[in-house]
């Protein structure tokens, strides 16, 4: 088990946790979160694969940059990242903000990733289209950090742990073990400019980018799993039928677990992930 700091883009470097080998697998966290949510799920697959951990662009130890936090910058950031280890093909697999740098990847790169797997989340492009109501209040974060730089930042920076605990606190059916959920509130809040970023590209660059692809008819080319917990039943959507639209060879699975199943429900992440790239 190895920890570098790797270069991708314009003096960005990405904090990466790399350990085993064999064929590739790369790792992407979510919000609010950093590479150690793939802690069990890594040290299983490392026995027979090369697993890739980075913290993304913004997270993290990961470098801060003012600007590239449109997914499309990110993915590339991935893409580049794997080339420097030595895989120019690689397995990749996101959560929640990491699935969408994955999905963009998935569109951008097709023959860099040869298999996508989706923990709990869609595209920019579906989230938009099924938030309406009061049901769209379970994501107010997203609209919050959609608003034009200052305001997210200083609102959010008064109170970070209460923001970011928020989330893992109404999101988890289990909870963290304490160094753990105290490791993602410091590293959240040294990081509130580039979260702020990161999501308001997902309200302008991410969901054009989206838009684009949908309305072009792209598809993936590689096969995909998701693993989703009961969204419908929230928002009233089917998230199978919109994931379906995406991918053709799709396989999707509904999870028990709350939203930080890599953490809660790992043998089932596990079993998806070799299930996906054998």
């Amino acid at each position: 088990m190895t920890y570098s700091r790797i270069p991708v883009a314009d003096g960005v470097a990405l904090n990466t946790l790399v350990q085993g080998s064999g064929s590739p697998v790369v790792l992407l966290h979510g919000f609010p979160q950093t590479h150690l949510m793939w802690r069990h799920v890594a040290a299983d697959l490392a026995a027979d694969h090369t697993v890739i951990c980075p913290d993304l662009r913004g997270y993290g130890d990961s470098d801060k940059p003012d600007g590239g936090y449109d997914k499309r910058t990110m993915a590339a950031d991935i893409v580049e990242l794997a080339g420097q280890l030595g895989f120019p093909r690689f397995a990749l697999a996101g959560h929640d903000r990491g699935a969408l740098v994955a999905f963009r990847a998935g569109l951008d790169h097709p023959d860099k990733v040869t298999h996508l797997g989706i923990l709990d989340g869609m595209s920019t492009y579906d989230t938009w289209d099924v938030l309406h109501g009061v049901s769209a209040a379970v994501a107010f974060h997203l609209y919050l950090m959609a608003q034009p730089p200052g305001l997210p930042e200083k609102l959010i920076g008064g109170a970070p742990d209460e923001f970011f605990g928020h989330f893992l606190d109404a999101w988890s059916q289990q909870g963290f073990p304490p160094d753990v959920r105290a490791a993602y509130l410091r590293a959240s809040r040294a990081a509130v400019p580039s979260i702020v970023a990161d999501f308001r590209a997902t309200a302008t660059a991410d969901l054009a980018q989206d838009t684009v692809d949908f309305e072009a008819g792209h598809r993936f080319a590689m096969p995909v799993s998701v693993l989703h917990q009961d969204w419908g039943s929230v928002l009233g959507f089917d998230p199978r039928a919109r994931w379906e639209r995406w991918a053709p060879q799709l396989t999707y699975t509904a999870v028990t677990s709350g939203h930080f199943m890599a953490e809660e429900a790992p043998a089932e992440v596990i079993k998806a992930i070799r299930d996906l790239v054998g």
